[in-house]
């Protein structure tokens, strides 16, 4: 049988087909515009993407047997606000996780109702990307479109919504609105007081691998699919591509090394750290995670890179980084170019170099970014270690963790082993991996993940290296607390 897997990402959709050994055999992509009416917002038409995702689909599947399709498994961009009117209208474009006008909304949020309180209700506290400070901004500006809402959604369950014509999310995604009970796996009666919604208004909610309905009549003619095809909850992306790489069952672990970074712990129970500097969501497979996301990975290495040396070089600027310079180094580097979210939740935060001497190298600051990039990561890794989480080894993956030198970095600076998928296709080979699960293909997410997803190499840290970083992290974790009171001023 085939498997259709969805990543609604921020700029485009990508689609892959999987067949029932994880293989893949073939990958669309269809582009849709985003909009940024303002400064610091962004916005896209939900409309756009479900003809992107039809449209992809049409393609995807005009060299197979159609006959064969099994079903439909979506990871998705998280925290956009979807509102349709009682006719499925769409009322006004989709608010996306990465729009920053809530700000208002989200420091009375956390000031007003409380830190305390909304973890005790949902398991987190506010952040500006969040969902609830979106409806509550559109109560205070845009009232008269408030008093229309009938539905309420996320991205990726817009497009779930019109194959199948259920109103639905899945609880990894639903952890990301600050409208969830996380531990139960219930929605918040007192968020949804707070934000003046009724329980009506929200998405039914399922596991990730449960079958929420089939095509509809209507939707399988337009695709040319059978109407038998199952579409199932699907999951928020970070989550989906967690299932992807593989990364379920207690204390397993995945860090994506992309334009942002994260690390995802997954875990058969539910935990909160003191701080609130990790995400507590539910997970693809049923259980809960962890989840610290960095604004700046990657993308800091570019920065660096492109803006500063201008260079396309990157190999060749590190070549030069040997062994016996890892943790070496007196230059210090902080990630925080766009803020920071994980640990810190500080929008003010800068990112500098400190630390330069008279002999301090272009090739020395080039490798302070790379360590920077990892210490952050390690401070969330720090998080979930307080709750007692082990964490052995990891995956990691994205663009970034296509460097010998990044990874090898990555693994001393962490001190673990981390393994490197056959197969990286993020959020669509999860949600695919996801179809294959709700339509019996496997009997769990677990046993799917140890059937399909395969690993290809492997980097462990070297003692003597691992401990010249323990010492270099100190200071490192020293740096952000001395520096904190400046940053708003700058």
């Amino acid at each position: 049988m085939l498997y259709i897997g969805v990543d609604l990402g921020t700029s485009a959709v990508k689609l892959l087909l999987m067949n029932e050994k994880g293989e893949i055999q073939k990958i669309v992509s269809r582009e849709y515009p985003l909009a940024f009416p303002h400064p610091g917002w962004s916005e896209q038409k939900p409309e756009d993407w479900m003809k992107a995702v039809i449209d992809g689909i049409k393609e995807l599947t005009a060299e197979c047997d159609r006959a064969h399709i099994a079903g439909i498994g979506a990871g998705g961009q998280m925290h956009g606000l979807v509102i349709l009117d009682e006719e499925d209208r769409v009322l006004r474009p989709a608010i996306l996780w990465n729009d920053g006008r809530t700000q208002g909304e989200t420091d009375w949020l956390n000031n007003e109702i409380g830190k305390e309180k909304l973890t005790e209700y949902t398991g987190n506290i506010a952040f500006a990307g969040f969902t609830a400070p979106k409806i509550l901004w559109v109560k205070k500006n845009e009232p008269e479109i408030f008093a229309k809402i009938s539905k309420i959604m996320l991205p990726k369950d817009y497009i779930n919504y019109m194959l199948t014509g259920v109103h639905c999310t899945d609880y990894s995604d639903a952890s990301g609105m600050l409208l969830l009970d996380v531990k139960s796996k219930c929605w918040s009666k007192e968020m949804l007081e707070i934000c003046s919604v009724r329980e009506e208004q929200m998405p039914k909610l399922f596991e990730s691998y449960e079958t929420v309905g089939c095509l509809k009549k209507e939707m399988a003619e337009l695709l040319g699919l059978p109407e038998t095809v199952k579409v199932c909850a699907g999951a928020g992306d970070n989550a989906a591509a967690a299932v992807g790489t593989g990364t379920v069952g207690d204390g397993a672990c995945n860090i994506s090394l992309g334009t942002s970074g994260t690390i995802f712990i997954s875990s058969e129970t539910f935990g909160v750290d003191s701080g609130n500097s990790l995400h507590a969501f539910a997970h693809a497979d049923g259980a809960f995670h962890l989840m610290g996301c960095m604004l700046s990975a990657a993308s800091c290495n570019k920065w660096w890179m492109d803006e500063i040396l201008q260079t396309k070089e990157y190999g060749e600027e590190q070549s030069g980084i040997t062994e016996d310079m890892l943790g070496s180094g007196h230059v210090y580097y902080l990630p925080y170019l766009m803020g920071e979210r994980a640990p810190h939740n500080d929008p003010a935060a800068r990112s500098c170099f400190i630390g330069m001497t008279m002999d301090s190298t272009r090739q020395d600051m080039t490798q302070a970014v790379m360590e920077g990039v990892a210490f952050g990561i390690r401070d969330s890794l720090e998080a979930a270690k307080n709750l007692g989480i082990q964490v052995p080894h990891s995956m990691i993956c994205g663009g970034g963790a296509k460097s010998p030198l990044w990874r090898k970095i990555f693994a001393n600076v962490l001190n673990i082993e981390l393994t490197i998928p056959e197969t990286e296709q993020g959020p669509g080979y999860g949600g695919a991996i996801l179809a294959a699960v709700a339509c019996g293909e496997y009997a769990s997410v677990k046993e799917a993940c140890e059937k399909l997803v395969k690993v290809t190499a492997s980097e462990k840290p070297d003692p003597v290296i691992a401990a010249r970083y323990e010492e270099k992290y100190r200071v490192f974790h020293q740096l952000y607390p001395a520096l904190k009171d400046l940053f708003p001023v700058l």
